[in-house]
């Protein structure tokens, strides 16, 4: 997996929120809708201009997010 440089960041877009290749299409949209059960086929039939692979990027985006160590205090 590979795809995450498909993720940008530009502060004067969406508020700066993470979206997918400059599109005004967020990383939390797509998330979201992968959360509410729509299967990729779905969404990509409903947003014609993102492609297979940002779907994937952003689940790898996700799961970066989510990985972070814990420190634990003795």
């Amino acid at each position: 997996m590979n795809h995450i440089d498909r993720i940008t960041v530009n502060s004067h877009q969406c508020g700066g929120k993470p979206c997918i290749r400059g599109l005004r299409i967020r990383v939390k949209d797509v998330l979201e809708m992968l959360a509410s059960g729509m299967s990729h086929d779905s969404i990509l039939e409903d947003y014609p201009y993102l492609e297979p692979e940002d779907i994937l990027a952003v689940l790898e985006y996700a799961a970066h997010q989510t990985d972070h160590p814990v420190i634990r205090v003795a």
